[in-house]
């Protein structure tokens, strides 16, 4: 990423441009994943709800940070210097990643690999396992919460452009203030909203958590509808904060239990931003068709529409995905994958 932002400054034609934002955007999409699994070998399952919510938070107050570092900087020194600012953060933060030890990483652990306490019994072998793509298919809870993910991005992955676009409508240029004031408000939520969300996904369950910031997701889309004002529009955007917050936290825990001692949770968590990726994109282009038939109005209540029809799938369709570390197998809790693979490699022996 460093070497992308100081190839553009260097070397500013489209080609470059283009060029290196697909180096710079394949390298952005490893932090994510990385970051989780880091997190899980270093603190493990106890603590993965906190640290997560702790990550998010950071994460979230370091972009309102750079936006206002670039802001003084573009100002002070031109758009070069914000790319040279990127370059400088990198730097230090990968001097950051070198000071943590590979010795207090459980890599086991950082895969999904562990065996699950609760339901693994003392003759399932401890070696770990691998669980193939096709036991991955064949647990259900897996396909329903890819799909919840993919109709959530699906509907507000365009939300934030339209905005832009509906800001900027009869305007004589762009009113990037504005737009700054969109992000930077949403990120300002995000902070508490990531360590409440950690804490609330631990204690009443990753399901009611998620809930949360899929049935805020319909009601902002509406309320885009009611007036094109500066103010309301920028205010409305702080849901944002609250809808993202959540589920960048408990989408990861969610995908951390699904996987739980399948060895998979690295490659679901690849898979899951793939398809929303898929989302994202199908959901710009059939917004920008929406609004330029009918109108912005009509492209929010489509978004609001496709957002309540992921609330009921959630809803209706998920179960629960915590796993109660009091819970038997002779109980009426859901099986888990990591139960009836350990299940029956126990049957094997």
């Amino acid at each position: 990423i460093a070497a992308g932002a100081l190839a553009m400054v260097a070397w500013p034609a489209p080609t470059v441009v283009l060029s290196t934002q697909v180096f710079v955007g394949a390298a952005g999409a490893v932090f994510g994943p990385a970051l989780a699994a880091m997190s899980l070998g270093l603190v493990g399952r106890e603590g993965l709800a906190r640290r997560m919510g702790r990550n998010h938070a950071l994460d979230h107050a370091g972009n309102v940070m750079s936006a206002a570092l670039a802001a003084v900087i573009g100002d002070a020194f031109g758009f070069e210097g914000i790319f040279e600012l990127t370059a400088g953060m990198c730097v230090i933060g990968a001097a950051a990643v070198l000071l943590i030890r590979a010795r207090d990483v459980d890599y086991t652990r950082a895969r999904g690999g562990d065996l699950d306490p609760a339901f693994d019994s003392a003759e399932t072998p401890a070696a770990p396992r691998v669980a193939s793509l096709r036991e991955l298919a064949s647990d259900h809870r897996i396909l329903i919460f890819a799909g919840c993910v993919v109709l959530f991005h699906f509907a507000n992955a365009a939300m934030l452009p339209l905005v832009g676009q509906k800001l900027t409508q009869g305007a004589d240029r762009p009113t990037a203030s504005l737009m700054s004031a969109c992000i930077i408000a949403a990120q300002l939520v995000m902070i508490p909203t990531a360590i409440v969300s950690s804490r609330l996904a631990e204690s009443v369950g990753r399901k009611p958590t998620l809930l949360i910031a899929f049935a805020v997701l319909p009601i902002r889309g509406l309320l885009y509808t009611l007036s094109d004002q500066p103010a309301y529009l920028v205010a409305v955007q702080l849901l944002d904060g609250l809808g993202a917050g959540v589920i960048n936290v408990v989408g990861v825990l969610a995908i951390a239990d699904l996987t739980r001692g399948t060895g998979r949770f690295n490659l679901m968590q690849g898979a899951l931003a793939t398809a929303t990726g898929i989302g994202a994109a199908m959901s710009n282009l059939a917004t920008g068709m929406a609004v330029r038939l009918a109108g912005y109005n009509a492209g929010f209540l489509m978004l609001a529409s496709i957002a309540a029809c992921a609330f009921a799938f959630l809803l209706l369709m998920m179960p629960e995905t915590r796993i109660d570390p009091n819970a038997s197998p002779a109980t009426d809790e859901p099986v888990y994958l990591s139960q009836t693979l350990s299940q029956q490699e126990a049957s094997a022996t």
